[in-house]
């Protein structure tokens, strides 16, 4: 009688992958006079996309390529992914109003204008995971490694008494960072694998600095700007299918 050969996750696979992405990310602003800075605010409670999409939910898709070995139960891999992603944020806000400490009136306010986007996300990872029951066909395992993706900002602040304004444009940039995360697939016939895999990332961080507004350095008799220092980091949820061969 024939009797096959176990399963076995050796072997080079190549597959798609679709689910959810959402933003974690902090912002924080400091305005400043020729490098001294007058005050800090914290985006996610006074200026806009407080947290890149912070609780927004956008949708990622892409595909992954990779290889496994399988020694006994274990099994060792490298895989590289790149997804597209819609994660974005647009918010427009009017502060809260203060005491102008220049001119003393009480009814000055900023008002702020931000959007960030995450466009695309990829990454090359090692993983390591363990195999189940005796036919080897369920592995679970932890998998970390190289992050990198594709963002794009945009701050534009305005005060109400002067007329101030102060814009910044980050343009489309390609970040690098790190990622770590875990995931379970089941291997459902000899080349066809299901999987899920939860994933969190962090690009680093990048600063927004406004261009100084005329009037307002003219007025002080200094250069006045704003920066704004963005957090990217996040978490991806999604399910997979893959063929190996």
């Amino acid at each position: 009688m024939y009797v096959p050969p176990p399963f076995t996750w050796t072997g080079f696979y190549l597959g798609l992958n679709a689910g959810a992405i959402w933003g974690s990310h902090s912002a924080d602003t400091t305005l400043f006079t020729d490098g001294f800075p007058l005050g800090t605010f914290n985006l996610d409670n006074f200026w806009p996309f407080g947290g890149f999409g912070g609780g927004n939910t956008g949708f990622i898709g892409g595909g992954q390529a990779g290889y496994n070995w399988q020694t006994g139960s274990w099994v060792f891999g490298v895989e590289t992914d790149f997804d597209g992603s819609s994660l974005s944020r647009s918010r427009s806000l009017i502060g809260p109003t203060f005491i102008n400490p220049i001119t003393g009136i009480g009814n000055d306010f900023i008002t702020a204008n931000g959007s960030i986007r995450l466009d695309w996300l990829g990454s090359t990872r090692g993983r390591v995971g363990f195999t189940f029951f005796p036919d080897n066909r369920l592995l679970i395992y932890g998998t970390g490694g190289v992050a990198y993706g594709g963002a794009s900002a945009h701050l534009n602040v305005f005060d109400n008494v002067f007329g101030w304004n102060w814009a910044a444009n980050g343009g489309g940039t390609s970040r690098v960072g790190w990622t770590a995360g875990a995931g379970v697939e089941y291997a459902w016939t000899n080349n066809w694998v299901l999987g899920a895999e939860f994933l969190y990332y962090d690009l680093g961080s990048r600063t927004l600095a406004t261009v100084p507004n005329v009037a307002a350095s003219n007025f002080f008799g200094v250069n006045v700007f704003s920066s704004t220092k963005v957090n990217f980091t996040g978490e991806v949820a999604r399910a997979r299918i893959s063929y190996k061969f």
